[in-house]
């Protein structure tokens, strides 16, 4: 039987919602596992943003409960601001409704899509409507709700609505029945949320999988996140569809206010060079010009000298966030060294903002037979999935590790070692590969700037065992002289049948440095770092000694201490309080002045840019030089 051919009347549109309902597997739903993953991401998402906007330091629970053979249902309550009683209809039933779609600042969700298509997925395997509870702080009485959505009409259907007594601040609770499969290990909800944390050092995070298991996770920063302050787009950042829609909907009346008011960057003169270059008159109306005019003008945009974009539009994590998230999740594995936090200086890709954060953490009980831990983030958001695909994976594969002391087969691939490597690229508009957003295209700009933060890190692992290599052989030197030789002096007498010698001068002519030794000492539940100077030299030392001990154990401001008129073979101590240190303590990193260096182990020059922050921003900038 031949098929019937299409005719007009069979053709007909399709909501948003019917075309996400048959692709789903475009958003990320594409597995029962992933599914379950991508339902907790973007209710979890959407807690943190809601809770970072509102400057709320944030609670959030999620439990997954089995329902039957495949079905569960996920829910996730937060401490959030909670959501106007009329917009809930359209924040969970309405696809690409949101806040953000039109916003030229940073946030981890972007599109309007995330919890309205977990809601829809849930719909779709299970034929069950979702289950809303929110209420915020000027409401005496908090909603509940349960709602489907209308493909057809791509809006939520209410099944019921009413006020309920809940004894809380504010705050939201989404629960979605969905068809699923719980799985543990990398790629499961028990790791995003881990991760998560990391980016997130300052909530508390409740977990229960449907096993009974309960991962909690305490807050180490008592500071909210500070979110980006929302900008005008930038002309550079822009296509030519974008700038003709802007035209045809700017309240502005001439083109010369048009450029001045909806852009970014565009000031009286620049309007005007603009309009000179793109051959379009200041007085002529934005929703009259022609597509070639359009074209014209986004040409000009990139022969005018304009400002890069403002940067506080970003909301970096910083060195506190970064460095205590690690420490919060993976302190567990006792690791002897962190990283300073790399901070790479802001950079533009086609007109949008965008930089680089990094850390690192080794040893320990971390495996060393193992590949090194990669764990990648976008605005915040940890990314489990297509790593293999990934900007970041990708910087890491094929820089060579060798020469930072990590093991990797012709300098290429994944390296091995006790590491987990963070690194965090966060901007407006970052190059997703897929609308799930499950990892970052390899452009450019990206792939450079996150090389670039990896490299400062792996002079990190290579400066810690270097330091570990230097201290075992001063420590070596410090018993020669300390202990072996009084030793042979005292033997020496008694063979000779004479009183043992003075040494102290005989010490310094054979040492003739200063020594800089430290000690840590376990008292208790205290840890104190005991550090000496002996003066091993044949004259009175003046100096300045710098102590800047790891920032995971030590919380506090540098130490400096001044050393005057320290004769020979006389010592100086001082203490450095500690806390939760390994086994293997990385060690202190002591830096001096005011004294020929050829005299002094155990400590460095100080460095022209010391201090914990400087160092580490003036390092990522500069590591060009140092690795050329």
């Amino acid at each position: 039987m031949a098929s019937r051919k299409s005719t007009i009347s069979d053709f007909r549109e399709a909501s948003i919602s019917e075309f996400f309902e048959k692709n789903r597997h475009i958003l990320g739903f594409d597995s029962p596992q992933k599914s379950l993953f991508m339902i907790v991401k973007e209710a979890l998402d959407n807690s943190l943003d809601a809770c970072e906007e509102y400057q709320i330091l944030p609670d959030i629970k999620v439990t997954i409960a089995k329902q039957n053979d495949d079905e569960y249902l996920i829910t996730v309550e937060d401490n959030g601001p909670g959501i106007e009683r009329k917009q809930v209809p359209d924040v969970f039933g309405k696809l690409l409704y949101g806040s953000r779609f039109h916003s030229f600042k940073q946030s981890r969700g972007q599109q309007g899509i995330g919890i309205t298509a977990a809601i829809l997925y849930g719909q779709i395997t299970t034929a069950r409507p979702a289950y809303i509870k929110t209420k915020r702080a000027q409401d005496d009485v908090a909603y509940e709700f349960e709602l489907g959505i209308n493909v057809k009409e791509n809006r939520a259907q209410i099944n019921y609505e009413r006020p309920v007594i809940w004894d809380v601040a504010s705050g939201t609770v989404v629960a979605i029945p969905a068809r699923a499969k719980y799985q543990t290990g990398r790629q499961s909800v028990w790791e995003y949320i881990r991760e998560t944390a990391v980016a997130n050092p300052n909530a508390n995070f409740s977990f229960t999988d449907p096993d009974g298991r309960t991962l909690e996770i305490r807050r180490v920063v008592e500071t909210p996140s500070k979110p980006g302050t929302a900008i005008k787009p930038h002309p550079l950042g822009l296509e030519i569809g974008e700038i003709n829609s802007m035209s045809k909907s700017t309240h502005a009346e001439t083109m010369m206010e048009f450029l001045k008011g909806d852009f970014n960057r565009v000031s009286d003169r620049i309007a005007e060079e603009i309009l000179q270059k793109s051959g379009i008159r200041p007085e002529e109306r934005p929703s009259e010009i022609t597509l070639e005019q359009v074209r014209n003008l986004r040409d000009a945009f990139g022969l005018v000298k304009l400002m890069p974009p403002p940067t506080d539009c970003l909301s970096p994590l910083g060195h506190e966030f970064i460095i205590k998230g690690l420490k919060n999740v993976y302190g567990e594995s006792r690791p002897s060294h962190y990283s300073k936090p790399v901070v790479r200086p802001i950079s533009i890709h086609n007109g949008n903002p965008f930089a680089v954060e990094a850390g690192l953490v080794y040893g320990g009980d971390l495996r060393s037979d193992e590949p090194v831990r990669v764990v990648r983030f976008a605005n915040k958001v940890p990314l489990l999935y297509q790593a293999g695909a990934c900007a970041i994976t990708r910087a890491v594969q094929e820089m060579d590790w060798r020469p930072y002391g990590l093991d990797q087969k012709s300098g290429q691939g994944i390296p091995f070692g006790p590491a987990v490597i963070f690194v965090h690229v966060y901007g407006i508009r970052i190059p997703f590969t897929s609308e799930s957003k499950e990892a970052i295209a390899s452009v450019d700009e990206i792939t450079a700037e996150v090389t670039m933060a990896l490299k400062s890190l792996g002079r990190s692992v290579k400066s810690f065992l270097g330091k570990k290599d230097r201290r075992k052989k001063v420590y070596e030197k410090f018993r020669l002289v300390s202990l072996l030789i009084p030793e042979i002096g005292r033997k020496s007498s008694v063979i000779l049948g004479r009183d043992v010698p003075p040494l102290d001068s005989v010490i310094s002519k054979i040492a003739n440095v200063v020594f800089v030794t430290e000690d840590i000492i376990h008292d208790g539940d205290s840890t104190m770092s005991k550090v000496k100077v002996i003066n091993y030299t044949r004259h009175p030392v003046t100096m300045k000694l710098y102590a800047d001990p790891p920032v995971a154990y030590y919380d506090g401001d540098d130490m400096v201490w001044d050393i005057l008129d320290l004769q020979p073979s006389l010592e100086v101590e001082f203490s450095i309080p500690l806390s939760n240190v390994p086994q293997e303590y990385p060690g202190t990193a002591f830096y001096f002045t005011g004294i020929d260096p050829v005299h002094v182990q155990g400590a460095d020059p100080l460095p022209a840019d010391y201090g914990m922050e400087s160092i580490s921003i003036i390092d990522s900038a500069e590591e060009e030089k140092g690795d050329q």
